[in-house]
């Protein structure tokens, strides 16, 4: 390290009483009692120097070696963290207690919260067949195959139940709040990794993303193992710690693409070691890369052709300006959280502009290149959120050091005890703020229909030979879909011509002939979520004229974002034998 380089970050003084002496050693003899400088005259005495035959001129003496200055034992330098202590037990305590306080913020009241259309599209995809799934994958979300093949055989086991469903989601979300305190702990600190772990864990989206059907936690979570394996392979080098970071590689890509843009601030790491003296380093880091990247490549390139799917997101300035909110659920934790991170930069050494690179450049460059990749979302790049938490952990841990160092005039023990103290008050003071957040995330997601209300209704006045039709652009077909998914006197899906398993898709081709299909029903459900109020104006004219030529409204009841419409026929049904030619909604629409 550069005699000119800043000091190592130790959040706070050594445990030391009364302080140290930054030199402690320098310039002592080596066989003086105390380690201090002997009294002439006083060689004979205990702790002399031994007699190696004298020196011409009959003196016994000689003149000692000078001895190197050290740092004091128990102060971290920067490039050796603060040493570990308590082995495996210390390990083990710091991944589980932020993984035990994420998880129980996470499962309480984790199947509460209605499914919203991303989360119908991974029930929807996950429980295909394997021949299904691999159609729809062919035109549509080829990107999600690994987490959509994984929820398929965990739904085969588990359930298809909201709670059922949300729990690998829940577990690699919380294991990420573990993770990340393991990640602080060897970069930085004991206090500092346990602190970005608990704090992590009360952020309001680690509860709301930790309870979604979708491969967000999972990708946090690759994305913090990922790290930490390659600070331990920079650490202590190994051929298995090479090998499981090269593994955990595609694991981020499978995850979410998004993710892969990490690998810029795994690099940066790679060039501060490589200038520290590290030659292999480089080469191992791009053979690890490569072979990673040779199972996630393939996919991104089937994926290119398959943008369409996420073409609707084309972010404003004022996307740009509220990420930091939507980032961490609300303005109340990302204020504090973005401002100490920022100032954490200033403490983390040689450790800031990796992280510094890991918070900027996802959210640059997905920003720049939204009209094109269409990937800017906050959802997406939530994989940034633990370095903005480890940062302000940083500087948290390390303004408390004059107050909790030698300066308090205290024993180690005690300032080692008020140190844990202030990590507990940091963390409450932070969950006091993300409180609201955390609750608002048991709620229904903004704008999302009432479709669980819906089917209880319809569920409850069904009739034998009821249909039932959509209309709107909120997915509404396959959300009471899986709302009605247990009823097997549900209303058949009157308008369905062709299933999204014939057409490789989440959506269903509707009978080009309303009025032939809608010829032996008798009653229909109406399920709308136009804006406008008016439920026939989300569907094609034609259809909608058809229904309101044959059916008249008997009663509609207007539920969250929602209108729920029952019509009964006017006149007899006419019998057409054509009409039973390939009448799709006849079939259940899982095969």
């Amino acid at each position: 390290m550069s005699p000119h380089a800043p000091a190592p970050y130790g959040g706070g003084y050594p445990d030391t009483s009364g302080g140290h002496e930054p030199y402690a050693g320098q310039g002592t003899y080596a066989g003086s009692a105390q380690g201090t400088y002997a009294e002439p005259g006083a060689y004979g005495a205990a702790g002399q120097y031994a007699d190696r035959g004298g020196y011409p001129g009959g003196q016994d003496t000689y003149a000692p070696e000078p001895v190197d200055p050290q740092p004091p034992r128990d102060e971290p330098t920067e490039d050796k963290p603060e040493r570990r202590k308590g082995g495996r037990l210390a390990t083990a305590a710091v991944f589980l207690v932020p993984t035990a306080l994420a998880l129980a913020l996470i499962l309480h009241r984790i199947g509460d919260r209605e499914l919203w259309r991303d989360e119908h599209a991974t029930w929807w995809a996950a429980t295909l067949s394997i021949h299904d799934l691999s159609l729809l994958i062919r035109s549509i979300d080829v990107v999600f195959t690994p987490y959509y093949v994984l929820m398929h055989f965990w739904i085969a086991v588990a359930g298809d139940s909201p709670t059922a469903m949300r729990i690998p989601g829940a577990v690699a979300m919380a294991a990420s709040a573990g993770l990340l305190a393991l990640l602080g702990r060897r970069l930085f600190t004991p206090q500092a990794g346990l602190l970005a772990g608990l704090a992590f864990a009360v952020v309001p989206t680690t509860t709301r993303y930790g309870q979604e059907i979708r491969p967000y936690a999972f990708a946090v979570a690759a994305v913090l193992l990922s790290t930490l394996l390659l600070a331990r392979a920079l650490d202590k080098p190994s051929f298995k710690v090479w090998v499981a970071y090269t593994l955990s590689v595609p694991m981020i890509g499978w995850s979410h693409l998004a993710s892969m843009a990490v690998l810029g601030a795994h690099l940066v790491m790679i060039l501060i070691a490589r200038r520290s003296g590290d030659k292999i380093v480089g080469w191992a880091f791009a053979a690890a890369c490569t072979l990673g990247m040779c199972f996630v490549i393939p996919m991104a390139v089937s994926g290119s052709g398959q943008s369409g799917q996420i073409a609707w997101n084309n972010p404003t300035v004022n996307d740009l300006l509220d990420f930091p909110k939507n980032l961490f659920g609300t303005w109340a934790v990302a204020v504090p959280v973005m401002a100490l991170g920022a100032l954490g930069l200033f403490f983390a050494g040689r450790r800031a502009l990796p992280l510094a690179v890991w918070i900027v450049l996802p959210p640059v460059a997905t920003y720049a290149t939204a009209a094109q990749l269409h990937l800017f979302l906050p959802r997406y790049l939530l994989f940034t959120a633990p370095a903005w938490v480890l940062l302000a952990a940083v500087a948290v841990v390390r303004i408390a050091g004059p107050v909790a160092g030698a300066k308090a005039g205290t024993g180690a023990a005690v300032r080692r005890g008020f140190g844990w103290v202030l990590v507990a008050a940091a963390v409450a003071g932070l969950a006091f703020q993300a409180l609201p957040g955390i609750r608002e995330t048991r709620h229904n997601a903004l704008g999302e229909p009432d479709f669980r209300g819906a089917a209880r209704i319809v569920q409850a006045g069904q009739k034998k030979g009821d249909g039932i039709v959509f209309s709107g652009v909120m997915s509404e077909r396959r959300a009471m879909d899986y709302e009605l998914r247990d009823d097997a006197g549900r209303p058949r899906d009157t308008l369905m011509y062709r299933t999204p398993q014939q057409l490789g898709s989440f959506g269903a081709l509707e009978c080009p002939d309303a009025a032939r299909c809608l010829a032996k029903a008798d009653r229909l459900w109406l399920v709308s979520t136009t804006l406008d109020g008016q439920p026939f104006s989300g569907m094609p004219k034609t259809t909608a004229k058809a229904i309101q030529k044959s059916f008249k409204v008997v009663r509609t009841k207007k539920l969250s974002y929602l209108q729920l419409v029952l019509l009964e026929r006017t006149r007899a049904a006419t019998d057409d034998p054509s009409a039973d030619r390939d009448d799709a909604a006849k079939r259940k629409v899982h095969t």
